[in-house]
């Protein structure tokens, strides 16, 4: 039996150290759902950023196509600018040539007149040109005047551009410092836990060897306690066979003395005395008739058992027995307390006849193991019994 307790000890371990793998399982995954939900979250945040980025370049993009425009608008209306000063200056020389030559005809003699006037007519014409040309200046001034404020609001709007572009590149600067931060932090998270995964996985390897090794020794275990049941068994099997022999001559002994006796009977492995042939109804002290009968039977008991060999821890078992009628008095305020006094008494009784005590047990059982299940007086008197087993401890 020490063996036997020496062994449970060693198999109790092992619960402990299966809740303690799977503790330690339950981390590690615990551990690795953390490491693949940050880097879900890392990977979204560089998606986000990278995004953040791309459409960033694009509006940049777009802008310096806008500039690009603009500066070829701008350089289209300065050449235009550039030739109509060209013919004003040049319409503005050709005047003061015309002047110049009205002068100095205007100086002239008399017999010139006819040539002058002559002249005068030409210059009609051409102070009829000029002043076309400069009706067309002035128009043509007026547009370029136009011209020049919507190419000063351009250049106003293209320097608001360069400004915008300016914060949107001090702006993209910013983010992208702060995400190649926020990502070498990542890196380093990632590390440690890359880390920390390879130092699990040392632990995880040497649990495993743990593991087998005890595994390997709990086989080993196993082997040795089948081993030691089947002896067990095979001891155990003995000894209910030489039991079953003893309790059959017991039985046999038992029946040539009682007989066919009224209120005695075998049922299966018990011999059963009805509580009328031991005791008066509602009592627990045996009667003359019942000491008689159990006197025969301590006396066949007392010859068998010193055939029995002292190895066999034998016990006679007594049950007491009761009907489903309740009881309630001062000294036995239930069917529980009657069962188990009648069987002591029965006990007392068998001990006073020189049988060993530890060889005798007690036990009631009240009314709640009926033989007869029916609510009659014939299913009471079945039920109200004393039963004799002879068992093995």
């Amino acid at each position: 039996m020490a063996l036997a307790r020496r062994n449970r000890n060693n198999m109790d371990i092992w619960p402990g150290f299966v809740d303690a793998l799977a503790t330690l399982l339950m981390v590690i995954i615990f551990l690795l759902l953390i490491f693949v939900i940050s880097q879900v979250f890392l990977n979204d945040a560089l998606v986000g950023r990278d995004k953040a980025l791309d459409k960033l370049n694009l509006q940049v993009s777009e802008l310096a196509d806008m500039l690009k425009l603009e500066r070829a608008s701008s350089a289209d209306l300065r050449n235009q600018v550039s030739d109509l000063s060209s013919e004003l200056r040049a319409s503005l020389a050709k005047r003061a040539d015309l002047e110049a030559q009205l002068k100095s005809l205007s100086g002239e003699n008399e017999g010139l007149k006819k040539e002058l006037e002559a002249s005068e007519g030409a210059l009609a014409v051409v102070s009829a040109d000029l002043e076309d040309a400069y009706k067309t200046i002035e128009a043509n001034k007026e547009t370029i005047e136009a011209q020049l404020g919507q190419l000063a609001l351009l250049e106003n709007q293209i320097e608001a551009l360069k400004a915008l572009k300016e914060e949107l590149e001090s702006e993209a600067a910013s983010k992208l410092a702060q995400a190649d931060e926020e990502v070498v932090a990542a890196r380093a998270e990632a590390a440690l836990l890359n880390q920390q995964l390879k130092a699990l996985g040392a632990q995880i390897e040497e649990l495993n060897n743990i593991l087998a090794a005890s595994e390997l020794k709990d086989a080993e275990q196993q082997a040795q306690i089948e081993a030691l049941g089947k002896r067990l068994n095979k001891a155990l099997a003995s000894k209910v066979q030489e039991l079953s022999k003893y309790r059959s001559e017991f039985f046999g002994r038992l029946r040539e003395i009682l007989g066919n006796r009224r209120g005695v009977q075998i049922v299966n492995d018990r011999f059963v005395f009805q509580s009328e042939v031991l005791f008066t109804s509602g009592s627990a002290d045996l009667g003359p008739s019942g000491e008689e009968q159990l006197s025969r039977l301590a006396t066949t008991l007392l010859d068998i058992s010193r055939d029995i060999p002292e190895k066999l821890n034998w016990v006679l078992q007594v049950e007491g027995h009761t009907d489903a009628q309740p009881i309630s008095t001062a000294q036995f305020p239930s069917n529980w307390e009657l069962s188990a006094a009648r069987a002591i008494s029965v006990v007392k009784f068998l001990r006073s006849q020189g049988l060993p005590a530890q060889h005798l047990s007690a036990v009631g059982y009240g009314e709640f193991q009926p033989l007869d299940p029916r609510d009659d007086e014939i299913a009471y008197r079945r039920n109200r019994r004393i039963e004799l087993k002879l068992t093995q401890r």
